[in-house]
């Protein structure tokens, strides 16, 4: 893939650098000569000196013809402008921002990126994996749909365990679909298995229910 990078810092060039070991064409853009020349001198000539901002920059780094565009500046306003001139001037299919500042996830999904990387989020997460207490896990947001990808843990206690699937209260839109247990295969989470202690269940749930998910599985 032809992938633009907005933003040549620490972020931007590492990423740069991955994109690179995997094969794909890549073009870092970049306000600072200095960081140009650095990058310049580690990964060649991948880099444009301008503002990822500007529909002249934009189109210098062929953005018409790219296959996804990918903005890590440390400012979210610059990285929600590059990505809708991305997404409206040059049709660009994919867009992916980074985000500071979580409280301004909910403007740029109203906007219409398409990938949010929100950095609390991401370190969050790595905790709750790390904490084994933690029932319930993100795996992935599905904004389009309005859906997240969770791993429900079930703890020893849970209100859930010895019953079937098809006799637990879940929320609308709620669907268990696959169920990992030590030593074994995973399992698709059909009506009639029971839920034992120690399950992992990848679940879809719409994003205002994972409290209700949580009960469900857990109880109180």
């Amino acid at each position: 893939m032809y992938i633009v990078v907005i933003g040549g810092g620490k972020v931007g060039y590492h990423l740069g650098k991955a994109l690179l070991s995997e094969g794909h064409e890549i073009l870092i853009i970049e306000k600072e000569r200095i960081r140009i020349e650095f990058i310049s001198n580690d990964l060649g000539g991948v880099c444009l000196l301008g503002d990822g901002c500007e529909v002249s920059t934009q189109a210098d780094a062929g953005a018409s013809r790219a296959d996804m565009l990918v903005s890590v500046t440390g400012d979210d306003e610059d990285n929600l402008v590059a990505c809708q001139v991305a997404k409206h001037k040059f049709k660009v299919p994919h867009t992916i921002a980074r985000i500071n500042n979580p409280n301004n996830e909910a403007i740029f999904r109203r906007l219409g990126i398409d990938v949010t990387i929100n950095s609390t989020d991401v370190i969050m997460e790595s905790i709750q994996q790390e904490v084994p207490t933690h029932m319930l896990t993100h795996l992935m947001t599905l904004h389009e749909r309005g859906m997240e990808m969770v791993e429900i843990k079930i703890p020893a206690d849970a209100r859930s365990v010895g019953r079937k699937i098809k006799d637990l209260d879940l929320p609308t839109g709620s669907i268990l679909t696959l169920i990992m247990r030590r030593d074994q295969k995973p399992l698709m989470a059909t009506p009639d298995i029971i839920i034992q202690i120690g399950d992992q269940i990848i679940a879809l749930t719409p994003t205002d229910t994972e409290d209700q998910l949580k009960i469900a599985l857990k109880g109180n």
